[in-house]
């Protein structure tokens, strides 16, 4: 399977994950997706009272400079990780 099939499909898998996921690793999960389907950050940071984009931002700005290989794989990886984690505790 090709890369972007595989990220496409694990995209897809992580609407599965299970409610106990933190909002931690879905941030790294958004900033990875939002790396490897946009690039690197083309927004300003928001502003201190919109809390919910900022940790958004924050997050896809600290994978920024990952390829878009590099961002797939790491996104595939941790969505694995958090399948595996969620089964383990069902």
């Amino acid at each position: 399977m090709a890369l972007k099939e595989e990220f496409e499909a694990h995209a897809e898998k992580a609407k599965t994950l299970p409610e106990s996921t933190t909002n931690e690793n879905k941030l790294i999960l958004y900033g990875l997706y939002k790396q490897a389907t946009v690039g690197n950050v083309d927004t300003s940071r928001p502003g201190i009272f919109n809390m919910r984009d900022r940790a958004k931002w924050d997050a896809w700005k600290a994978v920024e400079g990952k390829s878009t290989d590099e961002a797939m794989n790491d996104y595939i990886t941790k969505v694995k990780q958090l399948l595996e984690e969620g089964a383990a505790s069902a």
